[in-house]
């Protein structure tokens, strides 16, 4: 496992780049964000494409924070209603950075953050505390996120917190897929395991309905183009599981490359980058969000986001690649 400097923050501090490779995969993971900067494969001649978007060096990333490309995302992934929740009797205020709302953990979240790294056997575990108060959030939150190549080389990323204090932890992993390795991935053809979804209001918020995909265009059980047009939450059939479970696939019919997502989270957010810029453009990526609800911490019929002292909160994502003839 190599380790290189990739470049140094304005205040001095330095970010670095491991690559991970193994059963002809290959990753690269910033320290920086915790960033998935590329993931390498081969299509179904062999070739080998990058099939993540990213910059090729840390002045892209921060030119370019909002996409949040490949960054691990928290204390919250998604939007938390009006940037405040209740907890305890006590109400905390965040960031509104998705003004009403706070989006990904705030104006300052996790993918902004330099973090601790070191190799464990195919893999790479990155750790970081999140002090108590941290963008409005209360505990003092330890966090450790291990990215590993298994021996099929699908890509594992496992998350562990735990707390001194009740707070609420959502965390995902903000890669955009595009299986061609470059153009528009709205060609891509999308299977996702979800009879329902969380229908949203104007800024993007759940209504609390648990809506049915049935005769809509969020009917993704059988694989088809995935399009443009979403930012949606869908819900999983299989619910919260102690191990991972397969949810989604997303095929490039003209390379032959197949993506697998298996989780052990609720829910899945699709997105379909329609707001990407240069230099990107819109629906150069699909970010398939592995996630529990937007706006959890306000909707306590939602699956809970709420992680306590003595307790550990877990979450597993597996990205398996392979090819179709």
């Amino acid at each position: 496992m190599d380790s290189e400097l990739f470049g140094t923050l304005p205040d001095g501090t330095p970010v670095h780049r491991w690559t991970l490779e193994r059963a002809g995969v290959r990753v690269r993971i910033l320290t920086y964000g915790g960033i998935v900067q590329s993931v390498e494969i081969p299509d179904r001649d062999g070739h080998r494409a990058d099939v993540v978007l990213g910059f090729p060096d840390l002045d892209g990333y921060l030119a370019h924070p909002d996409p949040y490309l490949g960054a691990l995302v928290g204390r919250y992934a998604n939007r938390i209603a009006g940037g405040h929740f209740p907890l305890d009797g006590l109400t905390y205020h965040l960031a509104r950075n998705n003004a009403p709302n706070s989006l990904h953990g705030g104006d300052r979240g996790f993918d902004k953050r330099v973090w601790d790294a070191e190799p464990v056997g195919h893999g790479l575990r990155l750790t970081r505390v999140s002090p108590h108060g941290e963008e409005g959030f209360p505990g003092r939150l330890e966090v450790t996120v291990t990215y590993a190549l298994d021996e099929a080389g699908a890509l594992r990323i496992a998350y562990e917190a735990v707390t001194d204090a009740p707070t609420v932890v959502n965390l995902t992993n903000h890669s955009y897929w595009n299986l061609a390795g470059s153009g528009n991935a709205g060609g891509h053809e999308l299977r996702l395991a979800a009879s329902r979804l969380t229908p949203v209001d104007a800024d993007l918020i759940p209504t609390g309905v648990l809506e049915s995909v049935d005769g809509t265009r969020f009917d993704f059980r059988t694989p088809r183009k995935a399009g443009a047009g979403y930012d949606h939450n869908f819900v999983l059939d299989k619910g919260t599981t102690a191990s991972a479970v397969g949810v989604a696939e997303l095929h490039d019919p003209a390379s032959g490359r197949v993506l697998t997502v298996a989780t052990t989270e609720p829910g899945i957010q699709l997105y379909t980058a329609d707001h990407l810029g240069d230099p990107f453009a819109p629906g150069d990526g699909i970010a398939l969000e592995t996630q529990h609800f937007p706006d959890s911490p306000n909707r306590p019929e939602f699956p809970s986001t709420q992680l306590r002292p003595g307790a550990t909160y877990r979450s597993e994502t597996v990205y398996g690649f392979g090819v179709r003839s």
